[in-house]
C-alpha cells in the first residue's frame, strides 16, 4: 500500500510550495486539498486525477473526522492520495490529527513540509519575524487556523513580556480581542504592528501601525476577512525592507484572454511584477478537424520554395505531424522559412531549423515585402499552414506578387466559452472598474471575448480599461469592433508586451 502524502501547500503564491510536494502532487491518483490551496497549483496535477475539496461547508469536528475517514478509504484503494494542506500540515493546522489517525488504522504516511503562513505574510510584507536587536524570541499564536471566531485563551501576560516577535492568524472576530489582551497585560500601545491580508497574492494588502493605532482601527473600521497580525519592533522595518508591494504592476488587474494551455508565460510575467493576472481564456487550440490535407502538406513539404508560419501554434502542430509521420527533418532544408514574430522564429530554432525571414510586423504587406526582399515570388510555391479562421489577406498578397500558395489547417481555433462554475465574471469585474488592462495577443481572442461579453457591451466596457494588443494585427481586429488599443508594444512578443504594460502603469501612477 502506498504512502499518504500530507504535503503542505505553501500560503497562498501557487509556487511556493516545495520541489518535492510539487512532485507527489503531479504524481498523484487523488488530491484531498483544503479550500484555500491557489487553483492553478491544482492544475499542475494530473487532469485525470481525483480532486476533493474539504472546505468548510460541514461543523470543524465532523469535517476533520470526515477528512480522516476520506484519507484512510482511498488509501486502501490502493490510490496514491496527495493531503494539500494550505501552509504548513504541522503549524497550527490539523495535520498532525490526520497523520495519527493513518497511524492508528495502520496506513503508512509521510509529511512534506510546506511554507507556515505567519512566516511567509510577514516575509512578503517586508517584515522579518526575527532581527538582530529585535530580541530573542518569536511567538507563534494560534488563530483562525481551526475556524474559532473566538481568541485563543492563553497567558496573555506571558506572551506580553516576552522581548521578541509576536505573529498570529488572526479572524475579523478575534482581532480586536487579541490586540485588546496585547495592550491589557503589558505591551506599550507605541510598540510597531502590522497586519497583512491575502498574503503572498497579488492583492495583499498590509497596514503598518502602532498597536495602540491597531486598537482604534479595528474598532472604527471591523476586520472583515482573516489576517496575518504581527507585533514587534520588526514590523518597524517594514518601510525599508517591503519588496513585494513594490514592484511595479502590483495591486493592477489585468485579464489574460490567451488560451489557457498558452497563458503560463503571460501570467507568470504579469505576476512577477506584481499585478493579479486573471485568466479568462477566449479561445482553445485543437487540432485540424481534417488532417488529411496538413498530412499532404508535410509529406511534400520538401518541394515548396517558401513555408510561412504566422505563429507558435502553426508550427507545433504541423512539427507534430511532420515528426509523427516518421519524416526526416532534414528534408526541410530546401524550403526558406519565414517566421511571423520572434516568439514563432524561437519556436523553429528549437527544432534547429533556419529561418530565413522575420518581418518586421504581422502586417500581411510587411511578410510580403519581407519575402520579396529575398528574391521575386513569382513562380515560388509557397506552403502556408496555420489555423482554419485566418483572414485570406496575406495569401490574396502571396498570390498577387506572383506565388503559388497553398493553405491548409495546421490547427483549429475555437471560442471558449466563460465557465459559470470557475472563471471570474469579466463582464461584472469591468462594469465595476475592477479591471485596469485587458490583453489580447490575436485577432481570435479580440473576436471570441466580444463573443462572449457581448456585442454591444463589449466596446463600453473596453472604453473604460486599458486595452493591450500584442501587434497591428490584433489591433486591427480590435479596431473592427470599435475597441481602441491603449498599449502596444515596438516588439510584438509576449514579453515586449509586459514591457509596454510596465511603462504605461509608470506613466498612469502606480497602486502598489
Amino acid at each position: 500500500m502506498p504512502p499518504v502524502y500530507i504535503v503542505g501547500a505553501g500560503p497562498g503564491d501557487p509556487t511556493l510550495i516545495t520541489l518535492r510536494g510539487h512532485r507527489l502532487l503531479t504524481n498523484a491518483d487523488v488530491v484531498v486539498h483544503d479550500h484555500l490551496v491557489h487553483p492553478r497549483l491544482l492544475r499542475s496535477g494530473r487532469p485525470d486525477a481525483e480532486y476533493i475539496d474539504v472546505g468548510d461547508a460541514a461543523p470543524r469536528q465532523i469535517a476533520q473526522e470526515a477528512i480522516c475517514l476520506l484519507l484512510v478509504e482511498k488509501a486502501r484503494e490502493g490510490r496514491h492520495v496527495v493531503r494539500l494542506k494550505w501552509g504548513d500540515p504541522f503549524v497550527f493546522d490539523s495535520g498532525g490529527k490526520e497523520a495519527l489517525f493513518l497511524h492508528e488504522h495502520g496506513i503508512p504516511f509521510e509529511v512534506v513540509p510546506g511554507v507556515p503562513a505567519l512566516v511567509a505574510h510577514a516575509a512578503y510584507a517586508g517584515i522579518p519575524l526575527t532581527y538582530p536587536d529585535a530580541g530573542d524570541a518569536v511567538t507563534l499564536v494560534r488563530g483562525y487556523e481551526d475556524g474559532t471566531s473566538t481568541a485563543p485563551q492563553i497567558n496573555w501576560e506571558s506572551v506580553a513580556r516576552l522581548e521578541g516577535s509576536i505573529a498570529c492568524y488572526a479572524g475579523p472576530s478575534q482581532l480586536a480581542p487579541i490586540v485588546t489582551a496585547l495592550l491589557d497585560n503589558g505591551c506599550s500601545p507605541d510598540e510597531a504592528a502590522a497586519l497583512v491580508t491575502d498574503g503572498t497574492l497579488p492583492q495583499q494588502s498590509t497596514a503598518r501601525m502602532t498597536l495602540g493605532q491597531l486598537a482604534d482601527h479595528v474598532k472604527s473600521t471591523p476586520p472583515t476577512e482573516p489576517a496575518v497580525l504581527v507585533v514587534g519592533r520588526v514590523a518597524g522595518l517594514r518601510e525599508h525592507l517591503r519588496w513585494f508591494d513594490a514592484r511595479p504592476l502590483f495591486g493592477r488587474r489585468i485579464v489574460v484572454t490567451r488560451a489557457r494551455e498558452q497563458a503560463g508565460e503571460l501570467v507568470e510575467r504579469l505576476e512577477e511584477l506584481g499585478a493579479q493576472a486573471i485568466e479568462a481564456p477566449t479561445i482553445r487550440i485543437e487540432a485540424a478537424a481534417d488532417l488529411a490535407p496538413l498530412d499532404e502538406a508535410c509529406e511534400q513539404a520538401s518541394s515548396y520554395d517558401w513555408i510561412v508560419f504566422t505563429s507558435v501554434n502553426g508550427v507545433e502542430h504541423f512539427m507534430r505531424r511532420f515528426l509523427g509521420g516518421g519524416r526526416d527533418i532534414r528534408t526541410l532544408k530546401g524550403p526558406r522559412l519565414c517566421a511571423v514574430g520572434p516568439s514563432t522564429a524561437e519556436h523553429l530554432a528549437r527544432y534547429y531549423l533556419h529561418v530565413a525571414v522575420v518581418p518586421p510586423d504581422d502586417r500581411s504587406a510587411a511578410i510580403v515585402r519581407a519575402m520579396r526582399e529575398r528574391g521575386s515570388l513569382t513562380g515560388q510555391r509557397v506552403l502556408l499552414p496555420r489555423t482554419d479562421i485566418a483572414r485570406e489577406t496575406l495569401p490574396d498578397e502571396l498570390r498577387q506578387a506572383g506565388a503559388a500558395v497553398v493553405e491548409v489547417a495546421a490547427y483549429r481555433t475555437v471560442r471558449e466559452p466563460p465557465s459559470r462554475q470557475a472563471d471570474p465574471d469579466i463582464y461584472k469585474m469591468l462594469l465595476e472598474g475592477q479591471i485596469d488592462v485587458v490583453t489580447f495577443t490575436s485577432a481570435s481572442s479580440v473576436r471570441h471575448f466580444v463573443t462572449n461579453i457581448g456585442e454591444d457591451q463589449a466596446a463600453d466596457l473596453l472604453s473604460r480599461t486599458a486595452v493591450a494588443s500584442i501587434g497591428p494585427v490584433t489591433a486591427e481586429a480590435a479596431q473592427q469592433l470599435e475597441i481602441n488599443t491603449t498599449i502596444m508594444p515596438a516588439s510584438y512578443t509576449i514579453p515586449a508586451l509586459v514591457d509596454a504594460i510596465v511603462a504605461w502603469a509608470q506613466a498612469n501612477g502606480g497602486k502598489g
